[in-house]
């Protein structure tokens, strides 16, 4: 028996690791330590309850207004120590967080191979995502097994030297947890959230979210601008903007949008509610790597806010359109696909790119063909 140790500190990476934690429990060769950093706490906590997986161990690193140098300081020793304690065969991470490359970080002091879900996706721009492009990038070289979601992903890995025999291609897990939910018949997956309270089904939602710290200051204002134009330009949409909790984003979006007409600031959704609002949704605008991927898995347009993108495949099928934070260029592609229908119906055409729902059992059953017990590098 092989023993896994997940480590998870946010909401996303809470996500695409329940698929590969259920399908562990389910299976009598792996034992499962699920650690949680609580690098987002609220937002962790309702994702891990909903998908029905309990934290073994809360290091409960969050503090108000956190810096990436504190939280870096808090959680490498906590971890090493930790891993030290339970000795895993195998460390498993998720994404490009600071809690994936701080659990890199102490997975590698302790000489534990690391398996990196969702490993090769690349900006080439150190600072763009921030810190998310350095921290996969770092994660990935200390990786003994790289988890690719893609075949574009695939040959990033290459591309660095990383050795063809440590990356296997295997999907997306956030599919895995999208088509679960969306195939499901349970109540939270069928009932419609409270802010669609008194709309009128025939109403078209634009559906936005906006969480990423380049994104702060005035890229947001510009995007909130766009917002306020577009609500006044088409009197027959709603927009829909659950408000992520950070301070810096929470101020300049009520702001300026509190008390828009047809504008709806409401809390974070639970997972369930909020793929329900993408499937009500229109359109979607947003600068979450997640939801480039979602969003057109369930045939619907993207507009990603952000200058570039470690998610090509979507811009390259068509199915998503880079429009940064100017404003026009919001309002433009925005009114394109809300005026044009042949425009609307060419992107959204049901192309997923990213997986097909089996992207767990195939880590999985990758990790049983890697033999011998608590495995370390150099000693194979």
């Amino acid at each position: 028996m092989k023993k896994l140790a997940f480590i998870v500190g946010t909401r996303p990476e809470a996500i695409k690791m329940a698929p590969i934690i259920q399908a562990a429990a389910q299976d009598p060769g792996f034992q499962s330590v699920v650690v949680a950093t609580a690098q987002h706490r609220e937002l962790l906590d309702e994702a891990l309850r909903w998908f029905g997986v309990t934290a073994d161990h809360d290091l409960a690193l969050m503090e108000p207004d956190q810096q990436v140098h504190t939280l870096l300081a808090h959680a490498v020793p906590r971890l090493v120590a930790l891993l030290a304690a339970e000795k895993p065969d195998w460390v498993i991470v998720q994404g490009d967080t600071t809690t994936t490359f701080c659990a890199a970080l102490a997975a590698f002091y302790q000489a534990i191979p690391l398996g990196h879900v969702e490993a090769g996706l690349r900006t080439r721009d150190l600072y763009s995502p921030f810190p998310e492009e350095a921290n996969r990038r770092m994660t990935d070289v200390l990786a003994r097994q790289c988890f690719a979601p893609t075949h574009q992903a695939r040959a990033n890995l290459l591309a660095e030297g990383i050795p063809p025999e440590r990356i296997a291609v295997t999907g997306n897990t956030g599919i895995d947890a999208l088509f679960a939910l969306r195939d499901g018949e349970t109540t939270a997956a069928r009932e419609a959230p409270a802010c669609l309270d008194g709309l009128d089904p025939a109403t078209r939602i634009v559906l936005v979210t906006m969480h990423r710290r380049e994104s702060f200051g005035q890229p947001l204002q510009r995007v909130c601008r766009a917002l306020r134009r577009l609500a006044l330009e088409h009197p027959d949409v709603v927009i829909l903007f659950p408000v992520h909790p950070n301070p810096n984003v929470q101020r300049p979006v009520h702001q300026q949008l509190g008390g828009s007409p047809r504008v709806r600031l409401v809390a974070p959704l639970a997972y369930p509610e909020f793929v329900h609002l993408m499937r009500r949704a229109t359109l979607v605008l947003t600068d979450s790597g997640g939801i480039q991927e979602e969003a057109p898995s369930l045939g619907k347009p993207v507009l990603v806010l952000r200058e570039l993108t470690e998610r090509p495949e979507g811009v390259d099928a068509g199915v998503a359109v880079l429009v940064g934070t100017d404003e026009d260029r919001i309002i433009a592609e925005a009114s394109r696909l809300l005026n044009d229908r042949k425009a609307y119906e060419a992107m959204a055409r049901f192309v997923n790119p990213y997986g097909d729902g089996k992207a767990a059992t195939r880590i999985l059953d990758i990790l049983k063909t890697i033999t011998g017990s608590r495995e370390r590098e150099g000693q194979k």
